[in-house]
């Protein structure tokens, strides 16, 4: 038995796939761009990318500083995603929506205290190195 694909993006191949993809992603931006927490990282982003560049003295610490700043907008989009999924079930209060919401949370925060945890270090090294 032969199942038809109901989403059209998946028998797309090659050049095309990508390029739909791309779109999707930019789309998912933009829709990151309309929550508040995203914007605030990402404006901070803007700020601490290139400081990175002038605080790491290797591009081990230079990659290490990026990455954190850019790992903490990839949990916040994630953790909207989830947020949103669980919205679109339904309004109501439900345990395993509020769990996997508070998951979410919880990941963003793990991931900010990283950020800083690795932000201080160099901070530090800098100052007392």
């Amino acid at each position: 038995m032969h199942s038809q694909n109901v989403n059209p993006q998946k028998a797309r191949k090659g050049l095309s796939r990508i390029l739909h993809a791309a779109g999707y992603s930019i789309e998912g931006l933009k829709a990151g761009w309309g929550e508040t927490a995203f914007r605030q990282e990402a404006i901070l982003a803007c700020i601490l990318l290139p400081l990175a560049f002038w605080l790491g003295q290797t591009w081990v610490e230079v990659a290490l500083l990026c990455g954190a700043v850019v790992f903490v907008m990839v949990v916040e989009l994630l953790n909207t995603g989830i947020e949103t999924a669980i919205d679109r079930i339904g309004p109501e209060w439900h345990e395993l929506s509020k769990r996997a919401k508070d998951m979410g949370s919880a990941a963003v925060l793990l991931s900010l205290l990283l950020c800083v945890g690795i932000w201080s270090a160099a901070i530090w090294k800098l100052l007392h190195g």
